[in-house]
């Protein structure tokens, strides 16, 4: 029977639903806050720059495509991709620097020259992460909509119990000793949002994911994926409408009656919330609400982040499209975000030259950077805060580059914890979600289907399957079919 659907919130989960339930029958329309669709993944065009807001690595691939083959379309009816070579380059000091190659046998060679035998341990290492993708990505990930704990169990997973006890941390420090390798091996770890010796072993099939599938760059950015997801929802029969803030849940017989925003009242058969879970359960009177502040406050969030949009008018020297620092203590850095949140006293950042990829996203002859430095949840950010930051990440810049870039910005604008909350109404200012730990997988997520009102679901990066862009594709199927059902 067809159903009349609002959708809260326009970031990937919820393009990604909007598309399945109109794909089903359903008269859907997505509803967001702010004045342009995309949520996190937003983009802004400023002083001839281009820059996108959030997301920027284009990992896994087949996630993309199975998602408009399921529409018989594919990712190039919309947008091109193409392979970075190098995918990225890691800094380690001043002329100190890895770059990683588009194929693991390059990077098995690049491993060999640091340690000696490494090369074969990686290669061995990326057997068991490819068999771990295939198990966690091509398989459960599809087939997980956290209702029931026996969704994790499989003769597959049950032959891969040890990966699930042990961490990324034991797993990549019993087989390499060097510290350059090790700490390139857990670098994808950020995208979990946790402290690789918290995050099971299973999880490293994102290293696969980094080594063996690689790193991609749609043309503009990642905003051609969300014209892409818009597009292919219009052509089904999706209504998009922006500047709409929600700012009350009416509950009549344990259902949602009416939505209120600022500008009216809607009503609707089925709502489904991509925006922050937190937040949208505040909207609902207290008795209705599923987890208490004391819940949330007990979660383990992954990074906020702090991030500058800067434009020079000179082309930089000696860095890649990607580009991470990780010319200081990882582990300090891990603590000062998890155990003892404060500002990091010597932070890791990560820079990203889209201009070295697309010309188009700068003025000619100038470069566009995107700069990130993953922060504790919850930080107090003022102006003072920010600058001094930019700071020291400028002097690094100038440091390895040696070039004078101060002089050359020509555009800056910043983005934190302040931001976050303001935006996207999201917990503690977070960036990517809940983390992947052992205690917040699957089932031990927050719910996709409200225990107390009937009508309501959530997708996204606060339940199943968790924090990143391909996962939050995966959480919109996931609500779709479980509402279709």
């Amino acid at each position: 029977m067809k159903k009349n659907i609002a959708i809260i919130g326009s970031g990937f989960s919820s393009l990604s639903a909007a598309c399945y339930l109109a794909k089903y029958g359903h008269k859907v329309t997505v509803y967001e806050k702010n004045n342009e669709l995309g949520g996190r993944a937003r983009q802004f065009k400023e002083a001839g720059f281009t820059f996108d807001m959030g997301p920027s690595w284009y990992w896994m691939p087949d996630v993309f495509e199975k998602f408009f083959n399921d529409f018989n379309k594919s990712t190039k009816d919309y947008y091109e991709i193409r392979k970075l070579e190098p995918a990225y380059r890691v800094y380690f000091g001043l002329n100190d620097y890895l770059d990683i190659e588009d194929d693991p046998d390059k990077i098995s060679e690049k491993f060999e020259l640091i340690e000696e035998g490494s090369g074969k341990k990686l290669k061995k290492f990326l057997e068991k992460a490819k068999e771990n993708y295939s198990i966690g990505v091509s398989d459960m990930l599809y087939k997980m909509p956290g209702i029931s704990p026996l969704e994790l169990v499989s003769f597959k997973t049950i032959k891969k119990i040890r990966y699930f006890i042990s961490t990324i941390r034991k797993e990549v420090n019993r087989e390499f000793k060097n510290p350059k390798l090790r700490s390139v091996l857990e670098f994808p770890v950020l995208f979990l949002g946790a402290k690789a010796s918290n995050t099971p072993a299973f999880y490293n099939f994102m290293n696969y994911a980094d080594f063996g599938l690689g790193t991609f760059q749609p043309t503009n950015g990642f905003h051609d994926l969300v014209n892409a997801m818009v597009s292919l929802g219009k052509s089904l029969g999706v209504d998009y409408k922006v500047n709409h803030d929600l700012q009350r849940i009416d509950i009549k017989n344990k259902k949602i009656s009416s939505l209120i925003f600022r500008q009216k009242q809607i009503n609707c058969d089925i709502v489904i919330s991509g925006a922050d879970y937190h937040h949208t359960e505040s909207l609902l009177p207290k008795n209705f609400r599923q987890y208490s502040e004391n819940y949330w406050k007990n979660r383990v969030f992954a990074p906020s982040s702090l991030l500058y949009y800067v434009g020079f008018n000179t082309k930089i020297n000696k860095v890649q499209h990607h580009n991470l620092f990780f010319d200081t203590n990882f582990d300090k850095h891990a603590e000062e975000i998890y155990d003892n949140p404060k500002w990091p006293s010597d932070p890791l950042f990560y820079a990203n030259f889209t201009s070295k990829t697309n010309l188009k996203t700068a003025p000619e002859n100038c470069e566009n950077g995107f700069f990130l430095i993953p922060i504790a949840t919850d930080l107090q950010d003022s102006e003072e805060i920010r600058e001094k930051y930019f700071k020291i990440i400028l002097d690094k810049l100038e440091l390895y580059t040696g070039q004078k870039l101060k002089k050359s910005i020509i555009y800056k604008k910043s983005f934190c914890v302040s931001d976050f909350k303001k935006e996207y109404n999201s917990y503690g200012g977070n960036a990517y979600g809940l983390a992947n730990t052992l205690w917040q997988t699957a089932f031990l997520r927050p719910n996709i289907k409200s225990k107390m009102v009937q009508n309501l679901y959530f997708c996204g990066q606060l339940t199943v399957p968790g924090p990143g862009v391909p996962p939050a594709i995966v959480s919109g199927e996931l609500v779709a079919n479980l509402i279709n059902k």
